[in-house]
């Protein structure tokens, strides 16, 4: 999910890699998502997009970074903490693994040592 930008040019803690102002309009949000996939080399990966009203980022309190896994049956499976320290993208994976019942049973068994 593309949330609002974290580091614009015209904000309060600019960032070096790449260099946008914070989006007015979800067009531009949306130009600024794309740059950021390229950037990021992300391919494939499906990209959901925040509108400028923020209302996802607030529900989910996802800045400065959060990940979160929503599990089959629509409830969160995995709620990283919050970043630069809590964003661990390999606990994610775990919980995608778990989520799709290729890791299930591994993962019990370490929860009952």
């Amino acid at each position: 999910m593309y949330i609002r930008e974290a580091h614009p040019i015209d904000g309060e803690r600019p960032g070096s890699r790449l260099l946008v102002e914070q989006p007015r309009t979800d067009e531009e949000r949306n130009e600024v998502a794309n740059m950021c996939i390229v950037d990021l080399d992300l391919g494939d990966l499906p990209t959901l997009l925040d509108g400028v009203d923020d209302k996802t980022s607030r529900a989910y309190v996802a800045h400065p970074d959060r990940l979160y896994l929503v599990g089959r049956d629509g409830r969160i499976a995995f709620a990283g903490a919050k970043g630069p320290r809590g964003f661990k993208p390999e606990e994610l994976e775990e919980a995608i693994l778990v989520e799709l019942g290729q890791r299930g049973k591994e993962v019990e068994v370490q929860r009952e040592r």
